[in-house]
C-alpha cells in the first residue's frame, strides 16, 4: 500500500510540475506573439507603450500561476522524500517564490489601478 501511494505521488509530482512548465511555455508563446504584433504596429508609427506594459503584466500573471503549480509539485516531492535536506530546499524555494509572487502581484495591482 505504501509503495502504491509513493508511486501515485510521484506521478502527481510529475503531472503538476509539467502543468506549471506548460503554463510558463504558453505564457511565453502568447507574450511573444502579442509583443511581435505590437512591434509591427510601432513600425507604423503608433505608440505602444501602454499596450507593451499590458503584455508584460499578462506574462507576469502566467508566471504567478505557474509558480503556484511548481510550489505544489515541490511540496508533493517533499512528502515523497521527507529528508531534512529536502525540507530545507523546499523552504528555500517556497520563500524565494513567495517573494517573487508578492512583487509580481504588487506590480500587476499597480498597473490595474492606473489603467
Amino acid at each position: 500500500m505504501e509503495a502504491y501511494l509513493k508511486t501515485v505521488f510521484e506521478y502527481l509530482y510529475i503531472v503538476i510540475g509539467s502543468i506549471g512548465v506548460a503554463i510558463i511555455i504558453w505564457g511565453v508563446v502568447l507574450t511573444v506573439y502579442r509583443l511581435l504584433t505590437l512591434e509591427f504596429s510601432r513600425l507604423k508609427h503608433k505608440s505602444i507603450y501602454r499596450e507593451r506594459e499590458s503584455v508584460r503584466h499578462l506574462f507576469a500573471s502566467y508566471l504567478l500561476l505557474a509558480l503556484e503549480f511548481l510550489i505544489a509539485a515541490d511540496i508533493i516531492l517533499t512528502v515523497i522524500h521527507p529528508t531534512f535536506e529536502e525540507i530545507a530546499i523546499l523552504a528555500s524555494i517556497v520563500a524565494i517564490r513567495t517573494v517573487i509572487s508578492y512583487f509580481l502581484e504588487k506590480e500587476i495591482d499597480k498597473f490595474n489601478t492606473t489603467s
